[in-house]
């Protein structure tokens, strides 16, 4: 358990962010091995994954509807310093997690093929597809609880153990994909079936090596069977945060839904240079997302130990870690889109489109940035709704005008690019606007004023 009620806001920030930077890395390269692997069966195979993984975001979305929700009242628990309560919350939390997984892994593969075959620019496409989803559905259903315990323990300020069992299953993914894609030294090669193959199995052992935490002696967060039975006013907190959070981020998947189907008419290397284009993006925002993940628990405890003046210095310190980070990626995107992208295919024709994605798209990266970083204080104040509403206007305006765009003559996808920099900036004003209104409603006074509020007792030692 790490107090982050006292000591250098911004130190705080970037050691958890580093934690957080750390694990994220891991965990995309589940993604990045196998597309890179993957990437040798050609064309047709990559575009398959890439259709596969945007259903990876209806995942990330329910998600982070989950962990929102967890972090936010484990972290208040924790600032309010009421281990019990942060406990019994967990527990609960990890009880809904193992539901919304259950649920999903049954939905998942009754949808799979109607999904696959709409998503397809062929039939190839779709069948690879299908191949690859059959058995990375069951690897995303566990990503539901293993969500849940890596939320609780960020909560309260551990950061260690998430980062060690990314570090072990992503080893264990990186042996076992070419051994189940080709068929090194067994002679049974799976294609792009044995990619989804060896995300599973590393899920499985993250799984189990992270429970470990939660019985050992002296954790602060334990297991508790009398504690998972639900609590509907429990479930109700954590979906009033969570859900808002999750709607926002699934309107994510709509987006990328869109542009797969706009771009269908110009084939599978369009296709595949969006998603590699978009791939190689999620993995130059882990700092910012890292930061963001970083800025809910450090502002979250602050929050519910009545520190809003070190609320406020959180958003800010986060700020500008964020605008310099996106700064940096947004040069590299200029200098050098096509090499970027060349690392995943050697088809002139998937780089060009990935390369002009990227070089144009990079326009919004410092905006992008400052909205995570805005949307990780909402989550921490405990009020997701204002982030969702500004995000489901930038959707709005950005998915209307694509599909109208889409059904003129000499339509480009460029033009869909042009359209998502300019609503990003939109939403970013939207969003300070309303997180100013947040500040002033929640902790008291302007931006910047420092209410005296009561502050919570010290923090006793624990586990």
């Amino acid at each position: 358990m790490q107090d982050l009620t006292t000591g250098s806001i911004t130190g705080h920030l970037v050691k958890t962010t580093g934690f957080m930077l750390v694990m994220m890395v891991f965990q995309t390269l589940y993604f990045l091995v196998d597309l890179y692997w993957v990437g040798r069966l050609g064309t047709a195979a990559v575009a398959g994954v890439g259709i596969a993984g945007n259903l990876s975001f209806v995942t990330l979305a329910l998600g982070q509807m989950l962990g929102v929700g967890t972090t936010t009242v484990v972290s208040h628990a924790v600032g309010r310093r009421e281990p019990a309560e942060a406990g019994r919350l967990f527990n609960q939390a990890l009880g809904l997690a193992t539901a919304a997984g259950a649920l999903f892994l049954v939905a998942g593969l009754a949808l799979l093929g109607p999904y696959t075959r709409a998503m397809g620019a062929d039939a190839a496409t779709a069948r690879v597809a299908a191949d690859y989803l059959r058995w990375f559905v069951p690897a995303m259903a566990l990503q539901f609880p293993l969500g849940a315990m890596g939320a609780a323990l960020r909560a309260t300020g551990q950061f260690k153990a998430p980062v060690v069992v990314s570090t072990v299953s992503v080893v264990v993914n990186m042996a076992l994909a070419p051994v189940l894609i080709f068929g090194w030294g067994t002679g049974r090669a799976f294609g792009v079936a044995g990619a989804a193959m060896s995300s599973l199995v590393a899920i499985v052992v993250a799984l189990a090596w992270l429970s470990r935490h939660f019985v050992a002696e002296g954790s602060y967060l334990r297991f508790a069977a009398t504690a998972l039975r639900p609590e509907l006013g429990a479930w109700r907190r954590m979906l009033a945060v969570g859900l808002p959070a999750g709607f926002e981020f699934s309107m994510m998947a709509l987006y990328q839904f869109v542009v797969y189907t706009v771009a269908r008419p110009f084939g599978a290397s369009a296709q595949a240079g969006f998603g590699i284009g978009l791939r190689v993006v999620q993995a130059g925002f882990m700092p910012v997302v890292a930061l963001g993940m970083a800025v809910a628990p450090v502002a979250g405890q602050n929050v519910g130990a009545r520190l809003p003046a070190r609320v406020r210095a959180t958003c800010r310190a986060a700020a500008r870690l964020a605008t310099a980070g996106m700064a940096v990626l947004t040069l590299l995107a200029h200098l050098a889109p096509a090499a970027m992208v060349g690392v995943f295919t050697a088809d002139p024709a998937v780089v060009g489109v990935g390369a002009e994605y990227l070089r144009l798209i990079s326009w919004n990266f410092v905006a992008s940035g400052l909205i995570f970083v805005a949307s990780s204080m909402f989550q921490a104040m405990g009020n997701t709704i204002p982030s969702l509403v500004a995000s489901a206007a930038r959707m709005t305006l950005v998915i209307v005008p694509t599909l109208a765009l889409a059904r003129l003559p000499g339509f480009r996808l460029e033009w869909v690019w042009y359209l998502s920099v300019l609503t990003v900036w939109l939403q970013l004003g939207l969003t300070l606007w309303l997180l100013r209104r947040e500040f002033a409603r929640r902790l008291g006074g302007e931006v910047g004023s420092t209410p005296a509020l009561p502050a919570a007792p010290p923090l006793e030692a624990a586990g």
